[in-house]
């Protein structure tokens, strides 16, 4: 495990089409030049306003220059239909007729503008106008819910939606246009040809560079052999693994706050934050990994510091995207293959450590040079403390994996971390299926009730094949691995329980449920420290927890809408 753990940017998202605002003097469908409301539909009355001092009043106006009588007046003795009564029924907008425009710039007041007329002669009603020009966003919802949320953050106020559309608020605006518009839903594009292939390579590239690490310990075996260790594991593990759970924690909350700068558009400032952020980390995990270290074991703190550079370079390079660079770095550790038959010279074991070492600070080094330029530093930057949980989640499932690998010895547990750690790179492939099955069945659907089946459905599936793959890798590692035993039931039940936790935790990370998530590996973690014989207890309540979460946040529609 790098540190990284498979965050990605934040994806744009198409704006949503603006809320059509009613034109008019009082800033609202429906209110006269005194700024009262009207009821939708009802026909506007308009004042003609006075005449400027020395200009003669409009014909057909009714104001105080007009004397009572006079042709043109609203008192007008003339007789019915005569030119310039109220009654008249000349064309309408003909000079003197009652319901005529004020010229354009009298007074200095604008001309209003009132909606069209329908065939029967009344005024447009405002809800028609408004479900035609979202027709679009409203034929390819699958609840009113949905409505609601764009009315509600275009700034529409339940008093707004009263005086002007006759509602009581803006879910029962929704619930009507809901009703008025029928459902349309596009075919989804068809993707790229070969897309799902690179993305699966991509992502078993992923894997392999998380697990390929696991043969440094190979090489430097011999290097830390020593006494009896401490807590009942072998020497040296206890700084070892100090190191690596706070590599792991650092570079997970230091990989979110990256993947932020990314989606926000600006590369160099998550270069920059990068630069700053991974030596810290490499210096807090020597430190800890020093403090940890008991007599006899600073060979293994001397490792764990390097170790803790080493995941300072690794969330560089998957972070800014160089597997293919991280790859070949990690390329001289192959050389720890025949180290499982024959014994390596220990210079040849050391040599092969410090080069794959150099070459992912490196190939790190060359990745961050825009990091380093003038003016890079980028805007103000996310919070801090939104990394927090990511960080957590990081400590919460590093524990996990661990207990899954030391809760007897390093061999027997050999298989178990090792199948973890490859399986990574097929659970971030089926990540992106769910993801892109959720997006696909809410295009497709038309009711909430089919999508939560649906979704319910592909979560299944998706889950069932990230376990089949833990179990082919468990038993495929355990055969490779020399004296490794085989998986007791109980044990390799245990296993496929913490894949479940830590698959349902990615997910949850990956639609915004991270302290959710952290919350409940931590308490899962605490309880196999405090009790490693309740491990199969606690993994299996922490996976019927996320299981509930998960199914109560991602099957509804507007989850997959951000």
């Amino acid at each position: 495990m790098s540190g990284s753990l498979w965050l990605k940017p934040p994806r744009t998202q198409t704006p949503l089409p603006a809320i059509p605002r009613p034109r008019g003097e009082g800033g609202g469908i429906g209110e006269s030049d005194t700024g009262h409301a009207t009821a939708p539909g009802a026909p506007t009355t308009r004042r003609t306003p006075p005449a400027p001092a020395g200009r003669p009043a409009p014909p057909g106006s009714a104001g105080p220059e007009a004397p009572a009588g006079s042709p043109g007046s609203a008192g007008s003795a003339g007789p019915v239909g005569a030119p310039g009564s109220a009654g008249s029924a000349g064309p309408v907008g003909a000079p003197g007729s009652a319901g005529s425009p004020a010229p354009a710039g009298q007074a200095g007041r604008p001309v209003e503008h009132t909606p069209p007329p329908d065939q029967d002669g009344l005024a447009a009603d405002p809800l028609v106008a408004l479900a035609q020009r979202l027709d679009g966003f409203v034929a390819a919802a699958v609840h009113p819910d949905e409505i609601a949320a764009i009315l509600e953050s275009d700034g529409m106020t339940d008093e707004h939606i009263r005086l002007t559309y006759g509602r009581a608020d803006s879910f029962s605006l929704a619930e009507d246009l809901y009703a008025r518009v029928e459902r349309r839903h596009p075919e989804p594009a068809a993707p790229p040809a070969g897309a799902w292939y690179g993305e699966l390579a991509g992502c078993l590239l992923r894997g392999l560079v998380f697990a390929l690490p696991g043969l440094a310990y190979v090489l430097a075996a011999p290097l830390l052999a020593a006494g009896h260790g401490r807590l009942g594991l072998p020497a040296g593990t206890v700084p070892l693994l100090a190191g690596a759970v706070t590599g792991w924690v650092w570079n997970q909350a230091l990989a979110h706050r990256a993947y932020t700068w990314l989606g926000l558009g600006d590369r160099p400032a998550a270069a920059r934050a990068l630069l700053t952020g991974a030596p810290a980390g490499a210096l807090a995990g020597a430190a800890v990994a020093l403090a940890a270290a008991g007599p006899g074991e600073i060979p293994a703190a001397v490792f764990a510091a390097g170790q803790s550079l080493y995941l300072a370079a690794a969330t560089v390079l998957l972070v800014l995207g160089r597997e293919r660079a991280l790859l070949c770095a990690l390329l001289p550790l192959a050389g720890a293959v025949p180290a499982f038959r024959w014994d390596l010279p220990d210079a040849l074991r050391a040599a092969l450590l410090l080069v794959s070492l150099a070459a992912s600070v490196a190939f790190a080094a060359l990745v961050l040079r825009p990091g380093a330029r003038r003016g890079a530093a980028g805007r103000g930057g996310p919070p801090r403390a939104a990394s927090l949980p990511y960080g957590l989640f990081g400590l919460g499932s590093g524990l996990l994996v661990l207990h899954a690998g030391v809760s007897d010895t390093l061999v027997s547990g050999a298989g178990a971390v090792i199948a973890l750690t490859l399986s990574m790179g097929p659970a971030e492939w089926l990540l992106h299926r769910f993801r892109d099955g959720s997006l696909t069945r809410l295009r497709t659907l038309t009711t909430a009730r089919e999508f939560r089946r649906a979704v319910t459905g592909t979560l299944v599936l998706c889950l069932g094949g990230y376990l089949t793959v833990l179990l082919a890798l468990t038993l495929v590692a355990t055969l490779a691995w020399p004296g490794a035993p085989w998986p007791t039931l109980p044990r390799l039940l245990t296993l496929l329980l913490i894949g479940t936790v830590l698959w349902l935790g990615l997910l949850l990370q990956a639609f915004g449920a991270v302290t959710s998530a952290a919350t409940v590996c931590l308490l899962a973690a605490a309880a196999q420290t405090v009790e490693p014989a309740a491990g199969p207890v606690a993994a299996g309540g922490a996976a019927a927890v996320l299981a509930a979460l998960t199914c109560a946040l991602l099957v509804r529609p507007t989850a997959h809408r951000g």
